[in-house]
């Protein structure tokens, strides 16, 4: 028997969405987190894909998420959105966004869009996505949970506080790009410690202050930011957007919020869309989107290089006819999610992951 299950990606979509439905979440919720947990399976994102449906299932046990919460959409100014999540998981919360805040970046050339009170345990880079196919302009913030310490700090503090840029091409994919402002992303360590594996140096410190490769010991102390003072101060940034301007949440406040030690934060997030043609005065896309290829020609020009997310375009290609890999007992596991086995349980693969 191998340690892998050969999936294609409907039957990730279905999987999921069976499962979560079988612990609780009503349909809208779980359609909509299963089509976040499959895009990221699709582009061998696997730290937000299945590895993530225990989080989501942890949040509801422990009553931290509502299982079907709806997200009310409100106007707060003419080029600012909101939407109360309420406490749910964002997918569903960032789908009632969407739409609004890309019609609103039409008509005022930049809009924002506010989601507070959403319990977010996925990637950032599918909402900046969906505006650049569009052929918006995307950024987006968010916080998370005290995991990372400030620069020169040996005490978490900040979240891994990613932000996405999106930025739409011409006949092609749009540049895309997602990143932590710690070294790397919290996922990355929790897949280290299920599988054994020692983490990069540099990446996290453990609980007495000094540099570790432990995932264990880098989970029960502190990740680090990335260039030093840089990332602290990106991260810093990010606090303050995703926290304070929205009227929500800090990660430190959110991790005291977590009594139940769910791993799934909830906080704010926010999203800025941009209507290129409306920053300059003849509106000439063509040739604005022209002068950005430019530089992506002298980029490329040069040896070793690539452009952010290529790489995920080209394995979604392959995804699509292949299908993906999924370990066996994150697979089985699911199953007994389904089966209603596990309704009782806090995860289904390591309960260590989450407690450590």
């Amino acid at each position: 028997m191998t340690d892998f299950v050969r999936m294609s990606l409907e039957d990730v979509y279905k999987m999921t969405e069976s499962a979560l439905i079988e612990q609780g979440f009503n349909g809208r919720h779980a359609a909509a987190i299963a089509r976040t947990v499959t895009a990221a399976e699709r582009d061998e994102c696997r730290h937000h894909g299945l590895f993530r449906l225990a989080f989501y299932v942890n949040g509801l046990q422990s009553g931290q998420a509502s299982p079907d919460a709806e997200p009310e959409l409100t106007q707060l100014a003419p080029s600012v959105i909101k939407v109360d999540a309420k406490n749910g998981f964002s997918p569903l919360a960032l789908e009632t966004g969407d739409q609004p805040l890309a019609d609103l970046a039409r008509s005022c050339g930049i809009a924002a869009l506010s989601v507070t009170n959403a319990l977010n345990v996925a990637a950032l880079w599918p909402e900046v996505e969906k505006l650049a196919e569009r052929g918006l302009v995307g950024l987006a913030f968010v916080s998370a949970a005290p995991y990372v310490a400030p620069a020169g700090g040996t005490k978490p503090l900040f979240g891994t506080n990613p932000m996405a840029f999106a930025w739409p091409r011409k006949d092609k994919p749009p540049l895309v790009f997602d990143q932590a402002s710690s070294e790397c992303a919290r996922g990355e360590i929790q897949i280290r410690l299920r599988d054994g594996k020692q983490l990069e140096p540099g990446w996290a410190i453990g609980p007495d202050g000094k540099s570790t490769t432990e995932p264990k010991q880098a989970l029960l102390g502190a990740q680090l930011p990335f260039g030093g003072v840089k990332g602290s101060n990106i991260a810093l940034m990010i606090e303050l957007l995703a926290g304070p301007l929205l009227g929500d949440v800090l990660s430190i406040e959110a991790g005291e919020r977590d009594k139940a030690n769910t791993g799934a934060p909830c906080g704010g997030e926010l999203i800025i869309a941009m209507d290129p043609t409306r920053f300059i005065q003849s509106g000439d896309r063509e040739a604005q989107l022209a002068h950005g290829e430019k530089l992506f020609r002298a980029l490329l020009d040069q040896d070793g290089t690539r452009l952010p997310s290529d790489r995920r375009y080209k394995t979604r290609q392959r995804t699509a006819v292949e299908g993906v890999t999924v370990l066996r007992s994150l697979y089985e596991g699911l199953q007994g999610y389904i089966a209603r086995k596990d309704r009782q349980r806090a995860a289904y693969e390591g309960d260590h992951i989450l407690k450590s």
